[in-house]
């Protein structure tokens, strides 16, 4: 008993001594920088070990109905604000993974709380419309006032899905049937019996051998179709049938950049170069090609503008469409609001796929030929969700509010700077930092990525990684300057911790 007085005393002090450090830089840039959250923690406060016994016995508590394997923590809500997460026995973390980069404007932001007490949202929460048949009189108002306004450039319309894995399974099928209706002839054509009859029973022509060219790395779901071009982790994969799709490799860039210029450009000419033959050869012909701006889940893998532009110009030029996966990357994360905005394209993408920090799902489009030709063939029951919608128009006016594009930027260069000086100093755990004018969504390689990420909460702070030994940082769009700092000092108690 005496001794485990000791130990939770010794952890106690050592929640309080980095806490005070922090709390000084705090105060000194809060005389520059307003916070967004007034009322969130000055710094990370731990109480317990993580997990504590309150964690451990409700996460035993909910493997009895629920599988906890992949159980990072168990949260209390109510507790968390802004960029801290809270858990069962009072630990509060700065949160710079937020949920998988789904949390955008932080917890309990309050006027996402005014979001919800409105009357829209009491009805679509209790009338939860089939929005391809009943949709609520208000739905375009919806639409029009939130998805759309924040709309890729030269993309006017919007199908809406419930995650990131269903924007990207029907994004592929408007691909597929956009490529048939041009075989065809246009809209106007209509199916021959031999294509109904044959649909019925999986085969051709009715049910066509096209593909979707993805990348290696590549990570767009773990649905039947999004999972065939998942190339990221064999786990996501294992045991489920696949399409018969092809695979081109993405850039594996060296850095620093600056120091690798023309073997850069090189290795994406070769993969561009790929591209384009599987396009032209690959023996199930490639409808659209799909594309994350970073290769999140494969490693954090990022490409120069060049690539992307190099890209659209090929799908261009083979008649071929261009899907941008902007689940993970899209609203804001990157310093713009899309990623793909840094590339400067000569035309838009075909679809842009979206989810995570909309809080809501689907892909935006500006081809009127890329809705089908007749109702019911992109169709579900609810295709979508009013409430998450309402919710997305709530997140983009706090983002229009604040600024908080404008924030990641700054933040994200500020955040850099710091990170690059502890790669100086520590280089054995700060490899090919990479994500230099790409907002907040930075990432390193280092050999000890598990045991970092395994004792970060220690050290106050939720961390996540990507691949097979990055660490990833997802901070929320509300990530100040007076975080980062927060989250440099504690990295560096870390890697010394090591």
């Amino acid at each position: 008993m005496a001794s485990a007085l000791r130990y939770s005393a010794k952890m106690r002090l050592a929640a309080r001594v980095p806490a005070a450090r922090a709390l000084s830089t705090t105060a000194r840039l809060r005389a520059a920088e307003k916070p967004y959250f007034p009322n969130e923690p000055t710094g990370p406060s731990l109480s317990t070990p993580i997990p504590g016994p309150k964690n451990k016995a409700a996460a035993a508590e909910l493997d009895e109905v629920f599988d906890v394997r992949s159980l990072n923590m168990l949260t209390d809500y109510n507790q968390s604000v802004g960029n801290y997460i809270a858990d069962l026995d009072g630990n509060k973390l700065l949160d710079v993974y937020a949920q998988i980069a789904s949390i955008p404007v932080g917890y309990n932001n309050p006027h996402l709380k005014e979001t919800t007490q409105s009357q829209e949202m009491t009805n679509a929460l209790i009338n939860r419309p089939a929005l391809g048949n009943f949709p609520s009189a208000d739905w375009a108002n919806i639409l029009k006032t939130g998805a759309l306004r924040a709309a890729p450039k030269g993309l006017n319309q919007v199908f809406t899905a419930m995650a990131g894995s269903d924007a990207n399974e029907t994004a592929y099928k408007a691909a597929f049937m956009y490529y048939r209706q041009l075989q065809r002839g246009g809209p106007d054509v209509e199916f021959t019996e031999e294509e109904l009859v044959s649909t019925m029973n999986n085969q051709g022509p009715g049910s066509p051998q096209l593909s979707i060219l993805s990348f290696k790395s590549a990570f767009h779901g773990r649905l039947f179709g999004s999972l065939s071009t998942t190339r990221s982790k064999a786990i996501h994969k294992l045991d489920i049938p696949a399409f018969d799709w092809p695979q081109a490799s993405f850039p594996q860039l060296k850095y620093p950049l600056e120091e690798h210029i023309q073997e850069n450009a090189q290795e994406e000419q070769r993969c561009l170069q790929e591209v384009e033959r599987l396009i032209k050869e690959f023996h199930n012909p490639v409808a659209a090609v799909m594309v994350e701006p970073i290769q999140s889940e494969g490693g954090d893998n990022h490409a120069s503008p060049a690539f992307f532009q190099g890209l659209r110009d090929i799908t261009k030029r083979t008649n071929v469409l261009f899907i941008v996966d902007e689940v993970q990357t899209g609203v804001g994360a990157t310093g713009k609001f899309w990623a793909h905005d840094h590339w400067n394209l000569d035309s838009p993408p075909d679809m842009v796929t979206f989810s995570k920090k909309a809080q809501t799902a689907g892909y935006y489009f500006g081809n009127p030929a890329l809705r089908p030709n007749k109702p019911y063939r992109q169709f579900n029951t609810w295709m979508g969700d009013p409430a998450r919608a309402l919710i997305f128009r709530g997140i983009i006016e706090e983002v229009e509010r604040l600024g908080l594009v404008e924030n990641t930027r700054i933040t994200g260069e500020y955040l850099y700077s710091g990170i690059e000086r502890l790669a100086e100093k520590y280089p054995q755990h700060f490899q090919n930092l990479r994500g230099k004018g790409q907002g907040t969504f930075l990432a390193w390689d280092t050999p000890k990525r598990d045991e970092i990420v395994a004792k970060a909460k220690s050290f106050g702070i939720n961390i996540g990684g990507s691949g097979a030994q990055a660490i990833r940082l997802r901070p929320m769009l509300v990530f100040q300057k007076h975080h980062a700092d927060i989250l440099l000092e504690r990295l560096e108690q870390l890697i010394k911790s090591i």
